[in-house]
């Protein structure tokens, strides 16, 4: 966009003065107070005015210059629209003083935070052997006489990654749920992915605009980006997931950032890809194939500090570094080194005995694969 030549106020007021004094044979007077003076002042603030208006409405009509709602707007002129916020998931366990009766979590039972500023809801889990849809009125858990606690899936009320708490977080039942007396949760929350931002929505458009009509990897990977937030994927053509030619087919594997993504995550990818494929080309989707890596290495600290203190520390940082790579992305052995001496910066002097998966050798994957932290040992 070309950017109009704006005037500040006092060339504005400077402008009008030439003019009017180049139209008069004698000396017009601008000083303080005077009429012209006044006017050419009161002219200046509408032009001012009149260009910020020109300027906002400038910024509005382009996709590369909007922002949020006026973004959105421009956007929906073309059926296309931003991605909402993904909810955190987790485990709560609820727990009870006195086990002698039976009790019911109901799902839909909310908890949330100490400071109450995050809320979380139970859900359906059908793979809890507690969980019954016979329980009133949505189903629910259902716990016995003599067990002290029941552990259930709960789901952040709020999108985003607001809802990833920590460990030992939640800690409030916000509602009656006899027999049972605390709430807490053992692990942090995970999997809430804000919402799309400008920046984002604006580079999916331009993917968009340049897949319309074509059945492209441009257009396979519109298709997967369209369906929700914080996706990752890899496409394969001419080959089925075995390695096997396969010619007119091409396979996606899809993952959500857990390694496990839903069925129902899986069937909305496929549903978006067969909307833009070409006629006679077959596909499947798979979720990834996780790749556990257990590692190993040894740490020196420097003079004054307690080893043990920077141990799990390390081990953390380790983990999280595994547990955020993408799909087909490899682990370099000397990579554990320098998350090692960043996780502590000055304390940890050495990095020694590096093993991963039981070898002194990096851990490569294919794009079918996806790695993820087994067991982390820092001695």
């Amino acid at each position: 966009m070309t950017v109009p030549a704006l005037q500040s106020f006092t060339q504005l007021v400077s402008n009008q003065t030439a003019a009017i004094q180049r139209s008069q044979s004698t000396l017009v007077k601008f000083t303080a107070g005077s009429i012209l003076g006044a006017l050419t002042e009161a002219v200046a603030d509408v032009c001012l005015f009149i260009q910020s208006q020109i300027m906002q409405v400038l910024s509005q009509i382009r996709a590369a210059t909007s922002q949020g709602a006026d973004l959105d707007s421009w956007a929906a002129d073309f059926g296309f629209l931003r991605l909402g916020p993904e909810n955190a998931t987790g485990q709560v366990t609820f727990s009870r003083f006195s086990a002698t009766e039976p009790a019911i979590v109901p799902v839909g039972a909310k908890v949330q935070s100490a400071d109450g500023s995050q809320q979380f809801v139970v859900l359906a889990d059908t793979t809890n052997t507690a969980y019954s849809s016979a329980i009133a009125p949505n189903g629910g858990f259902s716990i016995i006489g003599g067990v002290p606690s029941l552990t259930v899936t709960a789901q952040a009320v709020n999108g985003g990654s607001q809802g990833n708490v920590l460990a030992g977080v939640i800690t409030q039942v916000t509602q009656a749920l006899p027999g049972f007396d605390t709430v807490t949760n053992a692990a942090a929350f995970a999997n809430g992915v804000d919402g799309e931002s400008d920046a984002a929505m604006r580079a999916r458009f331009v993917l968009y605009i340049s897949s319309l009509s074509k059945a492209t990897k441009n257009a396979v990977a519109t298709a997967v980006a369209g369906v929700q937030v914080g996706l990752s994927y890899s496409l394969v053509e001419d080959y089925d997931i075995t390695g096997t030619a396969s010619p007119a087919s091409f396979y996606v594997v899809v993952d959500d950032g857990t390694g496990s993504p839903p069925a129902g995550l899986i069937n909305a990818v496929y549903t978006a890809i067969d909307a833009i494929r070409a006629a006679g080309v077959t596909f499947a989707v798979y979720a990834p194939v996780v790749v556990p890596v257990n590692w190993s290495l040894t740490i020196a600290v420097g003079a004054g500090y307690v080893k043990s203190t920077y141990q799990p520390i390390v081990v953390s940082a380790v983990n999280s570094y595994i547990d955020g790579l993408s799909l087909g992305m490899s682990l370099p052995l000397t990579k554990l080194a320098q998350i090692a001496y960043e996780a502590a910066p000055g304390i940890v002097t050495d990095v020694t005995t590096l093993l991963l998966n039981g070898a002194a050798a990096d851990v490569t994957v294919t794009s079918q694969q996806l790695l993820k932290a087994g067991t982390g040992v820092v001695s």
